[in-house]
């Protein structure tokens, strides 16, 4: 799970910031596997590789948090 920090700090993100699987985790208050299965169906965006690390878009990640998405 993420860090308290990173879920509290997620607000102040620009909405082109990224994020790892354990603060989406996080902010959905699941575990990182269901994190990867709700990507996967299309219920979360899907993540981007950025270098060798994948991250999810703080700006994407919003829009279905904050538009009542089956996050």
């Amino acid at each position: 799970m993420a860090h308290k920090t990173d879920l509290k700090e997620f607000d102040e993100l620009p909405n082109a910031a990224a994020v790892d699987v354990r603060t989406v985790a996080g902010l959905c208050q699941c575990n990182v596997a269901t994190v990867w299965e709700r990507s996967k169906r299309g219920a979360l965006p899907a993540p981007r590789k950025i270098g060798g690390s994948t991250r999810w878009n703080v700006g994407e990640l919003r829009a279905v948090l904050l538009g009542g998405g089956a996050a």
